[in-house]
């Protein structure tokens, strides 16, 4: 493990964005089965949250929520197969699942940061919902629209998604290119992480309207009855890797 180096971080244009997912859908193409294979079980897991949140409204803002704050460490894979790709290999899907194991331990600790993170969130969900007079046995979209239509509600359902966004976007900054630079220079967690928030602060321009391009298309996937997960979640996975190629020197 590697926790002497200190990465070089490049500016990047948001230019860039196009490129990245350009050269993502390539990697898919290039290897689809195992590409697809990942974007099966993100859709499996999407239906999941769909199924498990009926009726539970802050179990459905949580879960979604911990898709996003999670994704980064179930695309591993795909990173793997971007770079075995590059280096003119072809891996199986359970080849990429190798990757795992070359920086396995640093790779979970940062998943241990996450699940904290994500757990975090769905507690304080769990109580915000609480105070706006519960929520069990009510539909997703009939909660919101009595909690949106009572006035008094306003400035919590305000500070809510304030702390939702503040949180969502500290877990970006330190996930942007943790991951991909653990797998590929078998990077100490700490280090990945310092790198990743230098290539945050480096880009904030290019890196916010990456993780909003990234947000639209993965809810685009969900609007789909999540079949568009099984494309979409690949070909952002592969993009996510050309994105840390680019920041990383």
């Amino acid at each position: 493990m590697n926790s002497s180096f200190d990465p070089a971080i490049r500016q990047v244009p948001a230019g860039r964005i196009l490129a990245w997912l350009a050269a993502g859908w390539h990697d898919l193409m290039a290897n689809p089965i195992p590409g697809l294979a990942y974007g099966l079980l993100f859709g499996i897991g999407g239906d999941l949250i769909l199924l498990a949140s009926l009726g539970r409204p802050h179990l459905f803002t949580a879960a979604l929520s911990g898709f996003f704050l999670l994704a980064p460490l179930l695309a591993v894979g795909l990173y793997e197969l971007s770079r075995q790709r590059a280096a003119g290999v072809r891996p199986t899907f359970i080849e990429s699942l190798r990757a795992f194991r070359g920086n396995g331990r640093s790779i979970a600790l940062f998943g241990l940061l996450l699940g904290a993170i994500a757990l975090i969130w769905e507690r304080s969900s769990a109580i915000g919902f609480s105070l706006l007079g519960g929520s069990a046995g009510v539909n997703v979209k009939q909660f919101i629209v009595q909690a949106v239509a009572n006035s008094d509600n306003s400035p919590f359902l305000i500070l809510w998604f304030v702390l939702g966004g503040m949180l969502a976007l500290a877990t970006y900054a330190l996930s942007v290119v943790s991951v991909p630079l653990m797998l590929d220079r078998d990077a100490h967690v700490v280090t990945a992480i310092q790198a990743s928030l230098k290539a945050f602060f480096g880009n904030p321009l290019t890196l916010l309207l990456w993780a909003a391009t990234i947000v639209v298309l993965t809810l685009f996937g969900f609007a789909t009855l999540l079949f568009g997960l099984v494309v979409i979640m690949p070909v952002l996975g592969h993009a996510s890797w050309h994105a840390y190629r680019d920041l990383v020197k």
